[in-house]
């Protein structure tokens, strides 16, 4: 499997302002020496030791990621988040462009639904579309955010070949299994565990963990268990997550509970608050693996989901 992450945020996209950046230079030059911008040699250096979070942004686009398997031209994403208008464009890009794809909701709410008018490969006659979700009426779902006076096209104006599935058990597609479980989350949330060749993928936005989450029963066993990765829900510290109660989102350290509990190999934090910046998600970060190595786990992988990251399965 070939993963590849279009947007992480959560709630609402969020901007990379001009006063960030500025604070983001200013920050650098306090580290720069002479020697270090002497030659490109020196200036690639200097820039590789710099602190992740002041050379690098973890984006600001809404959830958006796709799972491409090799061999199959079929596309697989999960949520249609603002980060799916970049997929779009590289789609547009390749040759011969992507024509089949399998897009599957977690669940509804804007930040998941609101780049779906701005793909641009819907709006391609050669393209075909299906769509998969538990929840009945999806058409209308899906339309709905792209009807008068909310966007000037309509869905079923767009040129492309659309199917909606109701989904009511694990579907497939060719070699690929994709199964799912509804999670704790207002309104409702699904996540997806995708299998192929061995390999079990999972994508859990938008969860608030309970102690359901962790119990040893069948469905979560076939589930979770010693998944090779898991995308979690992350999207709080431990004290928001407290005063944010039942808003439906999950802490990185409860993420991390998670992902021990169940064996999982490799956790990816996922869905960050957009007041949320660059330090202070690098920050969380640090800290998840910091608790990871207080618990004396071995095998587990911690990293952080960000624009434009790729992992392969």
């Amino acid at each position: 499997m070939h993963i590849r992450f279009w947007g992480v945020r959560g709630s609402l996209p969020s901007a990379l302002l001009p006063y960030i950046i500025r604070e983001k230079i200013s920050a650098v030059l306090e580290y720069v020496m002479p020697e270090d911008v002497a030659n490109n040699e020196s200036k690639g250096r200097f820039l590789d030791g710099l602190p992740p979070w002041l050379c690098e942004t973890v984006g600001g686009n809404t959830p958006c990621i796709s799972v491409n398997i090799e061999g199959m031209e079929e596309t697989f994403i999960f949520d249609c988040g603002s980060g799916m208008r970049e997929l779009g464009s590289v789609c547009v890009s390749e040759y011969p462009m992507p024509s089949n794809f399998h897009v599957f909701f977690s669940h509804f709410h804007w930040d998941h639904l609101q780049g779906l008018p701005f793909f641009y490969p819907i709006y391609n006659k050669s393209v075909i579309v299906n769509f998969y979700s538990p929840k009945k009426n999806l058409e209308e779902i899906i339309g709905g955010q792209m009807n008068p006076p909310y966007f000037p096209v309509q869905l079923e104006q767009t040129a492309s070949q659309k199917m909606y599935h109701e989904l009511k058990g694990p579907v497939s597609v060719g070699p690929v299994s994709v199964a799912f479980r509804r999670m704790n989350h207002p309104g409702d949330s699904y996540s997806y565990m995708v299998a192929h060749n061995g390999k079990r993928f999972i994508y859990a936005t938008d969860t608030e963990l309970s102690a359901l989450d962790f119990s040893k029963t069948d469905e979560n066993i076939s589930f979770f268990e010693n998944a090779d990765m898991i995308v979690l829900d992350a999207q709080y510290t431990l004290g928001e997550a407290i005063e944010k109660y039942n808003w439906g989102h999950s802490s990185f350290s409860l993420s991390v509970d998670f992902a021990a509990s169940w064996g999982i190999k490799h956790l990816v934090l996922f869905h960050f608050d957009p007041a949320y910046d660059d330090r202070k998600i690098h920050g969380m970060l640090q800290s998840a693996r910091w608790y990871l190595q207080r618990m004396n786990l071995k095998g587990m992988q911690i990293s952080l989901a960000t624009e434009g990251l790729e992992f392969l399965l």
